[in-house]
């Protein structure tokens, strides 16, 4: 990559939208006197047992709703089961809240909902329905359980960043979601998030987070800032899938993708497992000392945003 592209992405990374839209938790956890070690995780975390209930919602926005009911509904369940699998944990159910306005309106995301809770084999046990309002809408909630966390608190010094993704798919346009699972066996797609609970029961991995709208630099950010660690990404060393441009790649929200603090003691272990299910699996950066997310490429650097000069969620500065 050239010095100028460098500075292309740089500069798109520090304005992006949906790494700035994730400042709008500090202010929600304010409001609310929220201070638990949770907060900030991709799923509350119940102690239970001997292990840990994992309690997630995601909520959606009204355009992309309205533009893509299917799939909206494909993607409540989705994400979901990606938030749970990223802490560890494997899904008991989810519950739906829509809006619509009837139920004619409502079919396709309600079909949506239904495909994906077949394919990942999480039952709809209950929600909220609302078929008289102007504008559609659609939140989904999940529960799952974790016998061993992994967390967005316990990135290293030392540790090592791996990202796995699955390339086996194409971009649903116009929107920047890479969809590798609307094709896939649902064997397969279960297999692949098993693979989250395995690394963290056999202590392979101790911080994870699901790649999100922020992408993957926006990403690793909220997980350095949570640990309270600076994290530097190698843009040289992203696998990109197959005509797929670095830029566009970097703030994807992929069906599949996941970045793992891992010591290197274990990190040829955990590549391994992505790499012998046919996932992208590669080492992207590393974790050290400080208060900052940072890129690289061909001997340069650039920091992208420290947190102690702007704080992103704020509440783990």
């Amino acid at each position: 990559m050239d010095g100028a592209a460098f500075e292309a992405i740089v500069a798109e990374l520090a304005r992006s939208p949906a790494l700035a839209a994730k400042a709008d938790i500090a202010a929600v956890a304010a409001r609310l006197g929220l201070k638990d070690a949770t907060v900030g995780d991709d799923c509350a975390a119940l102690p239970d047992g001997d292990g840990h209930l994992l309690f997630a919602m995601e909520g959606f926005l009204s355009g992309f709703v309205a533009a893509d009911p299917w799939f909206a509904g494909w993607c409540g369940v989705m994400v979901n089961v990606s938030d749970v699998a990223a802490m560890g944990g494997r899904s008991l159910a989810v519950c739906d809240a829509l809006w619509t306005a009837g139920e004619t309106e409502a079919g396709p995301l309600l079909d949506g909902l239904a495909a994906a809770a077949r394919t990942y084999d999480v039952p709809i046990v209950g929600g909220h329905t609302n078929l008289k309002s102007a504008n559609p809408q659609l939140s989904v909630a999940i529960l799952g359980r974790a016998k061993k966390l992994l967390t967005s608190f316990d990135a290293s010094p030392g540790d090592v960043l791996v990202l796995a993704a699955d390339h086996r798919g194409a971009y649903r346009e116009p929107f920047d979601n890479f969809q590798a699972a609307l094709d896939a066996p649902p064997e397969r797609l279960r297999g692949d998030l098993a693979l989250l609970p395995e690394i963290a029961e056999r202590g392979l991995a101790l911080a994870a987070k699901d790649v999100s709208q922020a992408g993957i630099v926006g990403t690793a950010a909220m997980l350095a800032e949570c640990s309270r660690v600076a994290i530097e990404v190698d843009l040289d060393a992203i696998p990109v899938p197959p005509g797929v441009a670095l830029a566009r790649w970097l703030k994807t929200f992929p069906s599949y993708g996941f970045l793992l603090s891992v010591s290197p003691a274990n990190v040829e272990t955990a590549l391994a497992l992505f790499r012998g299910r046919d996932l992208s699996a590669a080492v992207i950066g590393r974790v050290r000392e400080g208060a900052e997310i940072a890129v690289t490429s061909a001997g340069r650097q650039a920091r992208v945003r420290h947190f102690g000069a702007e704080p992103l969620m704020g509440f783990r500065a």
